[in-house]
């Protein structure tokens, strides 16, 4: 049993940034060529400056009068005041008189703040009817009908659209009328009008992907598939006809094959690659998935989506090294584009950690510091941290004094701070004296689990058993689904190899709750070798270090390889553990009561 500061987990951690799975409907998800995307983007601004201008020489040519100015800043004041429907009604009263529609849209910003789309609608069809070369009152407009009960309007614009644009880039047309109706109320006819308005282009990769998406978000996988594998037919090297497919997939073995052939035979599909290197690591397969990174960074090396992926996986594979360099490019990049929105928080805190965990730390302190400002409870958080580094740094009474300046109010984070104390006094050596302050916090806070919990693995290492088992049951019984209670007394009796079945049948419960947790695995192989089941033994603990190479469960294995009298492999997973860490107190132990040495 292992209690880490962070466990790095992949769902938590690349859910924010990694490609989507493709087991998972993708409506935006479709992707052109580089080139096709370069030259629409081309197009989508030399319009917008073309729309600008035309714009401005449609526009009506109103007198502005001292009367017509009263009513248009009497209406923003009004709505400004808080009351929405008065000066909706005079923007749209104005724009009827003065045929501007720069008042009809004021009216559905208005309507659309108030959150009435109605007349949200109702103001967005007098923009287009006042100016009905406007593309975005248009947009606007095809925005609403979609969103209402009646979306029929938007068939005739959406086949005017389709047969106005040019041939390259008809096909990014089509996916943006695919991705407006999949946000239809009424999604049969929304399917029905698709397939009217896909019609003519049935025989294109675009229509066949756009078929098969809608397909999709229909829960019709075999319509998906169908179309999908003709998109494929017509250009099989399609990134998004084959993301489509898998899409479709109804097993994850199948998924994972298919997209490992595709990029098997196209190399430089990083959508592809991505979205298989994902399906790896769903699978556990974590070597293979950062294999799978590690070319994609290759072929484009400042992806920050890659950099952190890299990062994660280095951190499960035990591989500090490696995070640290993936982690610090990733923040090295973002700070390089600064346009970019992603949150660096999480890599910075795991950046810290890695630098405390390599004993520089001043490097840790010094990634705390580039912490964006946040919440207040995030804020609260980095101070925790900073103290816990400023005792580890050996000033003790400045980490302290930090702790006695946080207020808060919430009895869990005056908790908090009650435990962060205690950490800073036993990583300077004060045992005792972190005890006997998580007593009195135990009696401030009896029905706090997470507290009670460090308090228990504090009394066991100062020697306070007792005090250890029962503070765990009452973590049990306020929190019964917290596994790690039930993990560390039962990992307790199998390490003191007292009380064996007791510790065999808490574990088991344990590994019930939380199947796939490797330090759950490694105490439950801990309790098979102390029961003498040597076999069942190496088994979970050949699975928990296959999950994660970590130098304690190492330790483990290799005491029970040892008895088994396999004593080179024994060995050398010995000394992978003190390359990771020299300083491993059960790796020293073991080997003094095994009278060995390395």
């Amino acid at each position: 049993m292992k209690n880490a500061f962070v466990i790095v987990t992949l769902s938590g951690l690349l859910s924010a940034c990694a490609v989507a799975p493709p087991a998972q409907p993708v409506a935006e998800s479709a992707q052109l060529s580089a080139e096709a995307r370069e030259q629409a983007q081309a197009k989508a601004e030399l319009d917008a400056k073309a729309e600008a201008g035309a714009e401005q020489a449609r526009l009506p040519k109103v007198e502005l009068t001292s009367t017509l100015l009263n009513q248009l800043l009497k209406a923003e004041f009004a709505f400004r005041g808080g009351d929405w429907q008065g000066p909706y009604l005079t923007m749209l009263s104005l724009a009827q008189q003065t045929r501007d529609p720069r008042l009809a849209r004021r009216a559905a910003e208005m309507a659309l703040a108030a959150r009435q789309p109605e007349d949200t609608l109702a103001a967005v069809r007098q923009w287009r009817q006042l100016d009905p070369q406007s593309d975005e009152a248009t947009q606007y407009y095809l925005g609403m009908v979609i969103l209402s009960d009646n979306i029929s309007d938007a068939e005739e614009i959406f086949r005017k659209r389709l047969e106005g644009a040019p041939a390259g880039v008809r096909g990014i047309v089509l996916y943006q009328v695919q991705q407006l109706l999949a946000r239809a109320k009424d999604k049969e006819a929304a399917a029905a009008m698709l397939e009217r308005l896909v019609a003519p282009y049935r025989g294109t990769l675009e229509g066949h992907v756009v078929l098969a998406q809608g397909a999709l978000a229909r829960g019709d996988k075999a319509g998906a598939s169908r179309e999908a594998r003709a998109a494929l037919a017509l250009k099989p090297d399609s990134e998004i006809a084959v993301l489509t497919l898998a899409q479709a997939g109804e097993n994850e073995g199948q998924v994972r094959e298919l997209l490992a052939t595709f990029v098997a035979a196209n190399p430089n599909a990083r959508e592809v690659r991505a979205a298989h290197a994902r399906l790896l690591v769903n699978d556990k397969q974590f070597e293979a998935a950062r294999s799978e990174f590690l070319l994609l960074d290759k072929q484009q090396p400042d992806n920050v989506t890659t950099l952190y992926a890299l990062g994660v996986l280095s951190t499960q594979l035990n591989d500090p090294g490696g995070a640290e360099t993936y982690f610090t490019r990733f923040i090295d990049v973002l700070g390089r584009n600064p346009e970019d929105e992603r949150d660096p928080s999480k890599a910075l805190l795991i950046l810290s950690q890695l630098a405390e965990e390599r004993g520089d730390i001043k490097a840790a302190v010094g990634w705390l510091d580039k912490l964006p400002e946040g919440d207040e409870k995030a804020l609260f958080g980095t101070q925790l941290r900073r103290a816990q580094l400023l005792g580890k740094g050996g000033d003790v009474p400045a980490a302290r004094r930090l702790l006695a300046s946080l207020k808060p109010g919430e009895p869990a984070a005056q908790a908090q701070v009650a435990a962060a104390e205690a950490q800073v006094l036993r990583d300077a050596g004060q045992a005792e004296q972190a005890f006997i302050l998580m007593q009195d916090a135990a009696k401030r806070f009896p029905t706090n689990p997470d507290l009670l919990y460090d308090f228990a693995l504090l009394a066991e290492k100062t020697g306070h058993m007792e005090v250890m088992e029962q503070t765990l049951r009452d973590v049990m019984r306020l929190a019964p689904d917290n596994h790690h209670a039930y993990n560390a007394l039962g990992y307790s009796l199998a390490e003191r190899n007292v009380r064996l079945e007791e510790a065999r049948a808490l574990i088991e419960k344990a590994l019930s709750m939380a199947p796939e947790d490797p330090f759950i695995m490694d105490s439950m192989g801990w309790v098979q070798y102390r029961l003498g089941n040597l076999d069942a033994a190496e088994a979970h603990l050949r699975r928990a270090y296959g999950l994660r190479r970590d130098p304690e469960i190492a330790v483990h294995l290799g005491e029970v390889l040892w008895q088994k009298g396999k004593q080179a492999d024994a060995q050398k997973l010995w000394r992978e553990a003190r390359a990771k860490d020299p300083q491993n107190d059960t790796l020293r132990s073991t080997l003094a009561r095994l009278r060995l040495s390395l």
